[in-house]
């Protein structure tokens, strides 16, 4: 078969005639049948919405609420079942004691940057807060220590 025979007089004519057909479909479809609505251009009025003035505000401080089901904030201090770290003896160590006070015999010495965990305290006796610490990798570790030579850090 060559071109000539595909593309014969009936063939062409049927093509346009579906082409004009499918437009005439799309031009409905579109709505290009129908007027163009007219459009009413008129008097449209504008919302206007009024803004009072601010007025004067008490002087009296707000009143605190509680919130019951707020969580209870974590201390951040030293306090019981928070953790400490030995800090500022210079690379000497901190005296772990006994009991509280320069009197308690001496049980071991904590280095600079080691980690407890305060379980007791506080007691204040020779002129120190003394707490009472555990260190949380080795439960032979104990013993009483002055706050002096302690900082708070937050759990791990």
């Amino acid at each position: 078969m060559n071109a000539r025979q595909l593309f014969n007089g009936w063939v062409i004519l049927g093509a346009i005639l579906l082409a004009g057909f499918l437009t005439l479909i799309t031009a409905i479809s579109i709505g290009w049948t129908k007027p163009p609505r007219s459009s009413e251009v008129g008097f449209a009025p504008a919302d206007v919405t009024m803004i009072p003035a601010p007025t004067l505000t008490s002087s009296a401080p707000p009143t605190p609420t509680i919130d019951p089901f707020a969580p209870t904030p974590i201390p951040t201090g030293i306090a019981i079942g928070n953790y400490v770290q030995i800090s500022g003896t210079e690379g000497q160590g901190l005296r772990i004691r006994s009991t509280p006070g320069l009197d308690g015999e001496f049980v071991f010495l904590g280095y600079d940057s080691e980690v407890f965990v305060v379980q007791d305290g506080p007691q204040t006796v020779d002129g120190y807060t003394w707490w009472y610490l555990v260190a949380p990798y080795d439960d032979t570790r104990v013993g009483w220590a002055a706050s002096d030579f302690l900082t708070y850090i937050p759990a791990p």
